[in-house]
């Protein structure tokens, strides 16, 4: 593997190199979380509009062969409604250059797919969880599925898919009171978990910067539970680690809001419809999609990818007067 000869990777014009794709695989999801999309869903992507599996893969070989990149992350919606994949999971990890694969998912049907995604390619997974009390779960997502999603975590360990990282979401008044049982929940079953502030991209526009548990906040919070120690921080990640003193337990936190890492960004998101956003919070997109279904050739994907990189701003200004929300939610953009 590895015959092809390594391509410059896109830069922007602040020389932030962009490597890491994150490719939505539908704007669907099983979950109805209060903090993403009303009770009743959204309307969802017709389905001649989502990219075919040809149509992802022939993106992300582009993404790899063309544009340098070396790591792509599956997200959604939900990722594992997609149908069939196992199979487009093996077919990206037969590209040459091979990526990275991993996949952010709610955790509902891991316990059945986790197998055959490591079988297939997968290398690791980020499973969503913000609480470990049932009701509470009931009344977050609307379902009342955690015993799912915590099969899905054991399945996912016990699969090899490693590291598993748990990524929760601290709202004031909703489930501030779990951080550190969270994280004791973690080291004890050797998963890592990171709490992420939480962003303006809720469907219903309901977003609330004084409900936002800064990071600041969660480690004080892990602080009285646990002694902290910094562990080294890999260059670009979102996520600052700390290791918990006296064991191998890692936690991490991710300070969208209050210190973001847009400086160090490098990754570039592609949305189930073939949208390409170069920064999570874009205001404009380019259309991949067009361009496959009118016969583009790669280097005329390439052109158009590079375009869009060379386009991206400084940052996403949240809290600042020029900062606009985009218009597509998470669940529509991908995480």
């Amino acid at each position: 593997m590895n015959s092809f000869p390594h391509p410059a990777p896109p830069a922007d014009r602040f020389g932030r190199v962009h490597t890491d794709l994150r490719v939505s695989l539908t704007d669907r999801c099983n979950l109805r979380c209060a903090y993403c999309m009303p009770a009743e869903g959204l309307d969802w992507l017709p389905r001649p509009e989502l990219l075919t599996d040809d149509e992802v893969v022939r993106l992300v070989r582009v993404a790899v062969r063309r544009l340098g990149t070396t790591a792509v992350r599956l997200t959604g919606g939900e990722p594992l409604l997609r149908r069939g994949l196992p199979g487009l999971v093996a077919r990206l990890h037969a590209l040459d250059p091979v990526p990275e694969l991993s996949l952010t998912t709610n955790g509902i049907g891991l316990a059945r797919s986790a197998d055959a995604l490591r079988e297939a390619g997968l290398s690791r997974v980020n499973v969503s969880l913000d609480t470990l009390r049932r009701e509470r779960f009931a009344e977050i997502t609307r379902r009342d599925r955690l015993a799912d999603v915590l099969d899905g975590l054991r399945a996912a360990r016990a699969a090899g898919l490693a590291p598993v990282k748990i990524n929760a979401v601290p709202v004031r008044g909703v489930n501030d009171d779990e951080i550190a049982d969270l994280a004791a929940f973690g080291a004890e079953h050797g998963y890592v978990t990171r709490f992420i502030e939480s962003m303006p991209l809720d469907a219903q526009g309901a977003w609330d910067r004084d409900r936002m548990v800064t990071a600041e906040e969660i480690l004080r919070r892990l602080g009285e539970r646990f002694d902290l120690v910094p562990a080294d921080r890999r260059d670009n990640a979102p996520a600052e680690e700390w290791r918990i003193a006296g064991t191998d337990a890692v936690v991490g936190v991710i300070a969208s809001v209050t210190r973001p890492f847009c400086g160090g960004c490098d990754r570039v998101r592609l949305t189930a419809d073939g949208q390409l956003r170069n920064c999570l919070f874009a205001t404009e997109e380019s259309d991949l999609r067009a361009l496959l279904r009118g016969g583009a050739d790669d280097a005329a994907l390439e052109a158009a990818w590079r375009s869009s990189i060379r386009g991206k701003g400084p940052g996403h200004a949240i809290g600042g007067p020029e900062f606009r929300r985009p218009e597509r939610p998470m669940s529509a953009i991908g995480g």
